[in-house]
């Protein structure tokens, strides 16, 4: 059967080589990682992380983020988008999403803000962008700041520019295995501002200032202060290292998959059983092809029939009871969860 995912692995025969090398953690190649993705994304102010998990936790410090208070966010979104602001002290208030491309509704996401939310967590469903500049605007206009989670959309755009790049105050990316781009683990935090930026790097790093924390003799300076809580979040030599192997063949990628979507869509005109998921000025990196159908088990069933390991791929997050129960209801959420299937849409599909 076809897989719905499969990790890409280009040629790492350097690996053996670093792993000797004594150079395992922080190091050149992570260096070189980052200083290659502010080019693929046009912005100085990136740094890379060892988890998507850490990646929010240096965010919420960052931001200054009190651990009381509550976030927006979809429910329709991977766990690991929606765990770490839990795990961190937060409490979730669920917006309802759009039933027809499953991402946030605006006018949800308004609805939703209380003298206690803290940010906005905009989760670009399965590489699929959703409303940034109507949700960007709302966060302007209540002062609260907006995260774009990008944690399936890495190389989609919106307007014409990449998820990364779209005026957002924070875009953060999952480097896990199944992702577009995989480093094995690892996570990817875009920030609008500068200042934020610089105050990430130490806390990142357990709040250390590099240039001061050794003196003239290798000796931890005691005159070097930790103003910050901080994490140890800095990503590794290794991972690094094979993120950069995967970004030279990024743009390959991309185009096969936008390719093979091309296919999906020629093969649904005509019809409207399946209704393929679409977004005006939105150009997905199609980590899955998203239909939209009546029968959902059937048609999973159907398609895996035929050999393609079709999926519902998430749940909603709000049947958890870790979260919370919500007494509120989500009409979008549950036509949509009803409804999508992912089909596979990847580079290794002949």
């Amino acid at each position: 059967m076809i897989p719905l995912f499969q990790p890409y692995m280009p040629d790492v025969s350097m690996v053996n080589e670093i792993l000797h090398s004594g150079d395992l953690a922080y190091g050149a190649y992570t260096k070189e990682f980052e200083n290659k993705l502010k080019d693929y994304f046009n912005t100085p102010y990136l740094l890379v992380t060892n988890s998507f998990q850490n990646a929010v936790s240096v965010v919420m410090t960052t931001l200054d983020i009190e651990r009381e208070g509550n976030v927006i966010a979809s429910p329709m979104a991977c766990l690991a988008s929606t765990q770490p602001y839990l795990s961190y002290g937060l409490k979730i208030r669920w917006a309802d999403i759009e039933p027809d491309s499953g991402t946030l509704s605006p006018d949800s996401v308004r609805n939703q803000i209380t003298a206690g939310t803290k940010a906005i967590v905009h989760n670009h469903f399965c590489g699929y962008p959703g409303y940034i500049d109507e949700i960007n605007a709302i966060g302007a206009e209540f002062g609260i700041p907006v995260i774009d989670d990008g944690i399936e959309c890495l190389g989609s755009e919106y307007k014409g520019n990449v998820i990364g790049n779209c005026g957002t105050d924070v875009t953060i990316f999952s480097l896990t295995a199944v992702r577009f781009l995989n480093c094995i683990d690892g996570g990817i935090i875009i920030f609008k501002d500068k200042k934020l930026y610089e105050k990430s790097l130490l806390v990142r790093d357990c709040g250390i200032d590099r240039s001061q924390f050794r003196d003239e003799m290798g000796e931890i300076n005691p005159e070097c202060d930790i103003r910050f809580i901080g994490y140890s979040a800095t990503m590794s030599n290794v991972n690094a290292y094979v993120g950069l192997r995967q970004l030279e063949h990024l743009p390959k990628l991309l185009k096969r998959h936008r390719v093979q979507a091309e296919k999906w869509k020629t093969y649904f005109e005509g019809q409207s059983t399946y209704i393929p998921i679409y977004r005006q000025d939105c150009h997905p990196n199609y980590w899955v092809y998203g239909i939209l159908v009546s029968q959902k088990k059937d048609v999973i069933q159907k398609f895996r029939d035929m050999g393609y390991a079709a999926s519902g791929v998430h749940i909603r997050n709000d049947i958890y009871s870790a979260f919370g129960r919500q007494t509120y209801e989500l009409p979008g959420v549950g036509e949509f969860y009803k409804s999508f299937v992912a089909l596979p849409c990847g580079w290794w599909m002949k």
